[in-house]
């Protein structure tokens, strides 16, 4: 068997598939959803940490000027809050900013894997998928906060293989503040 050598994974792909315009149009797919869903995520999660108040309680104790991103390393899609006050709040990002944590996904497919409910967020770290720049202990309050954010929009089914370990939480507290969370999602959308 030979070797390849300087191949993408989509070409890659497109030789397992039998076409590398499939693979082309495969790859294109999941790099729109990612990044969809990597908007969708982080306007999800300021909607929920202004509305919920474990999450409130996460970012209260982050530092004031905290900011994250979670990207692809390719630069491709990605996400980036700041703290602003008690909750997250979405902001654009730019090149060669200094942030206080970063999340980076190694791979479009392991992000798709993530974003797709297939792998949670631990596995993939588990598995090599991503990496973290910055403070461990804040990574993981972030995380929580994200376990939590999908928890509480997301049903159980599916919520329950994107997270750890799928917290208790009482179905009538699950749909109160998933409304709340979708209602403050429309609210910051359309600029209310």
């Amino acid at each position: 068997m030979q070797a390849e050598t300087g191949s993408s994974a989509a070409d890659t792909a497109g030789r397992v598939a039998g076409s590398p315009g499939r693979a082309r149009a495969a790859y294109r797919a999941q790099l729109l959803y990612v990044r969809v869903m990597m908007w969708l995520v982080g306007r999800l999660l300021q909607a929920a940490s202004a509305v919920d108040p474990v999450i409130r309680a996460e970012v209260a104790a982050l530092p004031a000027d905290f900011t994250f991103a979670m990207r692809l390393s390719s630069g491709l899609a990605g996400l980036s809050m700041r703290r602003d006050g008690e909750r997250l709040a979405t902001r654009k990002s730019s090149a060669g900013e200094s942030l206080s944590l970063v999340f980076e996904f190694k791979h479009l497919t392991h992000a798709f894997l993530v974003l797709g409910f297939v792998e949670g967020t631990a596995r993939a770290f588990a598995n090599d998928r991503m990496t973290l720049s910055g403070d461990a202990a804040l990574a993981m309050k972030i995380v929580r906060c994200l376990n939590r954010m999908e928890a509480l929009v997301l049903p159980k089914f599916v919520a329950a293989r994107a997270v750890k370990r799928y917290p208790q939480i009482g179905l009538g507290t699950k749909l109160g503040l998933a409304l709340k969370i979708y209602g403050r999602f429309l609210i910051d959308l359309f600029g209310g």
